[in-house]
This record gives C-alpha cells, structure tokens and sequence, in this order.
C-alpha cells in the first residue's frame, strides 16, 4: 500500500495540481492538510472523477484535513477532531481506518510568534496528540500519524538551521515534544531510511528557496511498530514543488509491503 501526505495549501486553488499528482503517483491513501474551504466547498466530485473517495473535515480560510482512498478501498472514519479540548475549533485532525490501517492526518500549529499565545496552543495541542497516540500504540494495531507537523526534529531537517533557533518550529519546547512522541514507540519512516541525507518537504515561495534547494522538513509520517516491520520505500515527491502555481509543500509517502 502506497501512503501519501500533502499540504496542498488551498485545495481549490491548487486543485489542478492535485490532480496532477494523484494521477501521476497514484497513491492508495493521500492525507491534505490547509484545505482552507468550509465543509460544502469541498471538490468532492472532482476527486471522485479522479478515483477517490474522500472524507474531509473543512474551515472557512483556515486550516481543514482530508483523507482520499481509492474507490477499491473501504475507508471508515474514526473521528474528525484531536481529542481532549471540546472547545477547539479548528479543523486540524480527522482519522480513519483504510484497509485496516489506523490513519491519523493531522495539521498541527505554527505556533508563531513564539513565545505567546499561539506557540501556547501548539505545545497543548502536541500534549494532547501524545495522548491520543500512547492511546493507538496501546490498542496494539497497524496505525499510521501523518501530516504537517510543523516540526524539524533537528538540525539536518533545516536548511541553515542557526536561524531558525527562535521559530516555534525550531524551538527546543518544539523538538522535544515531538522527540516524545516518538519514543512512546513510534518510527519516523523518512529516517527510518535515510538516517544522515538531507531531504526536504517544504520550500518558502521567497528567494527561489526552491531552486536553491533552501527548505525544511516538516511533514512526517510516524508508524506503529506493526507498520515499521512493512515499510519497503519512503520518498517526497519534490519536483511537484516546482509545478506552477503549487503548495509550497511538496508531498511525502510510504509504501508499505502487505501484512504477513
């Protein structure tokens, strides 16, 4: 099975894209993060015609995920908000199980400027993810969590990374939060294979960060130990990034071998 990630950064805008690269890798699940359109604006039948089906949880301008299967697959939705705040509105978690795998596509916060409210509210929300997944790694099955961390978990994940050491997502509270996360027994599938190489996800519109191969790595994919033992290939797509008129993200995916 071929697992993918994308912030598409505006699923209506940069629909064609998306298109695009769902027809040219052809991933059995993708999870967007930053639709950015309300519930009833998402492009439902356009990813139908393209082969999948969708669950979504959307916000007007902000925020909103989604997870596409392919219509082959049965896809069965969890929940579409992190447990543990009732009052938080935004549209940044939806979960489903696909194929018997447990995925979690998660958009977690900025949290800039930091310090201050916001970066407030990216520590909590990280608290509160690691709760939720001490709790999936307790149910003892396949799961995947992926997305838009917004996290370089060190300093091979930036690109000159001495000037970002006061970005909320640079920041030691930062790195460490996620370096917990993961030690509850999660395999961060990029470094799982490629331990010491550079690879990038993200690449600022400004100063042709592109071209100059100036990003970050900042969408991940965590496995459960069930998926670390199947995990045969892992990549980001990075020419999608020099597509026209597309994310400043480029996408991410897996390939898992089947279950014995």
């Amino acid at each position: 099975m071929k697992i993918a990630t994308y912030n598409v950064n505006g699923v209506n805008g940069r629909l064609p894209v998306l298109l695009r690269w769902l027809q040219e890798t052809a991933p059995d699940v993708a999870c967007l993060q930053e639709l950015k359109a309300p519930q009833e604006n998402f492009p439902e039948q356009a990813v139908l015609d393209a082969g999948y089906k969708a669950i979504w949880h959307g916000q007007k301008s902000w925020n909103g995920v989604a997870i596409l299967a392919k219509k082959d697959k049965q896809i069965t939705e969890v929940c579409r908000a992190l447990p543990g705040d009732p009052t938080d509105e935004h549209s940044r978690y939806i979960e489903a199980i696909v194929d018997g795998i447990t995925i979690g596509c998660l958009y977690l916060p900025n949290g800039n400027p930091a310090p201050g409210p916001k970066f407030d509210y990216k520590l909590g929300w990280f608290e509160r993810l690691k709760t939720h997944a001490a709790g999936l790694l307790a149910a003892d099955k396949p799961v995947v969590l992926t997305g838009d961390y917004n996290v370089m978990p060190t300093e091979l994940d930036a690109y000159k990374p001495e000037r970002w050491v006061n970005d909320a997502l640079f920041r030691p509270e930062t790195r460490e939060a996620f370096k917990t996360l993961v030690e509850q027994g999660w395999t961060d599938a990029i470094r799982k294979l490629y331990p010491t190489e550079v690879i990038y996800t993200f690449f600022d519109y400004f100063r042709d960060a592109y071209g100059r191969n100036a990003g970050l790595r900042i969408d991940h994919f965590l496995l459960s130990p069930h998926l670390e033992k199947r995990l045969v290939a892992a990549g980001v797509n990075r020419d999608v990034r020099g597509w026209e008129k597309t994310s400043d993200h480029a996408p991410v995916w897996i390939e898992l071998k089947d279950a014995e």
